[in-house]
This record gives C-alpha cells, structure tokens and sequence, in this order.
C-alpha cells in the first residue's frame, strides 16, 4: 500500500489537516490518524471513540460470574460431604473462586476485544513513522487510483505540516 502521510506538531494543525482530507472528498475511514497521546477534544479522536468495550467486560464478568456459581455449587451438590453440621453450599470458601472467575471474564474479554478492535495481530503492514513516539502527530491517507496526489498533498500542507511524505507500507 503507498500512502501520503504528514506530521504534524499541535493536534490542532492535524485537525485542520483532517477536516481538509475530507473536504477534499476523503472519506473518513480513509483517513489515518496516529499520535502518541489521546487528543480528545479534536474531532479527529472522536471517529474512532467506542463505547461497547466496557460492555464488553460486563458481559464477561457475568458469563464469569456465572460460570463460578455453577463451578461451585455444581461440584458441592455432586459430592455432598457433610461436614460437622456445616451447609454442603458454603458461600463463604466459594465466594473466592467466584470472584476470581468473574475477574477472568471480564480481563479475558477486554483483552480479546483490544485485540479484534485493535486489528492485531495482522500481516499487512500499518502506516507508521518514528516520530510519532517523540510526539508528532501523524495524518495520512492511502493512495488508491481514484485518488490524486496533488490534491491530498495540498490538503495535508494546508493543516501546517512540518513534512509531507509518501511511502510503501
């Protein structure tokens, strides 16, 4: 994939840069915006905000939950030992493992859902520059034949880039 991209220093510079792609007829999933920090008072940063991640979780934790429940009042009331005179469902021992089970769910989905989300791990290469880690803020997009050069240059230069570059991905 060749893909024009520019760094940009401010976030407002690149907020131009992304409101001039999609003027120039970008369409917005095209658009890639890297950065080493979140910028969410920009437009740019809302495009990608998700709000089912810690649904996500929830629902993890309460298929973990309930996993837990039936892991341990399954296995009581499978073997009843009768103990002393105690319960054979003792909730205080098995509040342990039902809690450790509900905090599987819910990590074992966030981090599944991370990595869907985050399209990890992948084989194509992704549009990156080093100095996104020493703070730049990158803003590109691919270019595809029905795209001219000259006009996503002309909108990335207009957000102040300190660079225009294109490279092979």
């Amino acid at each position: 994939m060749t893909a024009m991209y520019g760094l940009y220093e401010e976030p407002g510079g690149a907020q131009r840069a992304f409101t001039a792609l999609r003027r120039a007829g970008v369409a917005e999933a095209d658009i890639t915006v890297i950065s080493a920090e979140p910028f969410e008072a920009f437009e740019f940063a809302e495009r990608d905000k998700s709000l089912i991640l810690f649904r996500l979780a929830g629902i993890g934790g309460v298929l973990g939950l309930t996993a837990g429940l039936f892991l341990t009042i399954g296995t009581e009331t499978a073997w009843p030992l009768v103990t002393g005179g105690m319960p054979i469902v003792a909730w205080w021992p098995n509040l342990v493992i039902i809690f450790e089970l509900t905090m599987l769910g819910a990590i074992l989905t966030t981090v599944v859902s991370l990595l869907v989300t985050a399209g990890l791990p992948t084989l194509k290469g992704a549009m990156y520059d080093p100095a996104v880690s020493d703070g730049k803020i990158l803003v590109g997009v691919p270019l595809s034949a029905g795209r001219a050069p000259d006009t996503v240059r002309d909108a990335l230069t207009l957000g102040g880039a300190l660079t225009v570059k294109t490279a092979d991905f």
